[in-house]
């Protein structure tokens, strides 16, 4: 599993947090530059769609997306990546293999880009996480269970 270089992570958090208010809802939008290994995350209570909108971006489709939910009075993240459909780059298993090689940073990301979230509620390092590859193929349209955030703190 590849780490997570806190160097190369840039966070922009618009969304403000209070102990004793609610955080749903909370979105994420991560981006990464393929020439610097430079990852950009916006957490808000909106994806950040001016983040996504470039031509290259929406060519490649290679940003996740990921929002806390409430199902059940319980916690989860639900994370998503574009696997296949419409305008997209590559084939999809292919697609689907770099996602699920990158998976693990992608969370490590999470967590480490939102540690006051974690701070404040620390119950959510237990909430489990769900990823959903994203995909007109059904081969890999399917959703994952990816453990809890507490496993890809980092030290």
């Amino acid at each position: 599993m590849s780490s997570l270089n806190r160097e190369k992570l840039h966070t922009n958090c618009r969304e403000s947090l209070e102990k004793d208010k609610d955080f749903i809802p909370r979105k994420y939008t991560l981006t990464h530059s393929d020439s610097t290994g430079e990852l950009y995350l916006t957490i808000d209570c909106d994806y950040d769609y001016n983040q996504i909108s470039g031509f290259y971006t929406r060519f490649m489709r290679d940003e996740i997306l990921a929002e806390w939910q409430r199902i059940d009075d319980k916690e989860e993240l639900h994370v998503y990546a574009h696997v296949s459909g419409g305008l997209v780059f590559g084939w999809a298993a292919l697609r689907y293999r770099i996602f699920k090689h990158h998976m693990p940073t992608v969370l490590q990301t999470i967590r480490e880009g939102d540690t006051q979230l974690f701070e404040i509620f620390p119950v959510l390092d237990n909430a489990p996480i769900f990823v959903y590859f994203l995909s007109k193929n059904k081969k890999y349209n399917k959703i994952e269970n990816y453990g809890t955030l507490k496993d890809y703190k980092l030290n």
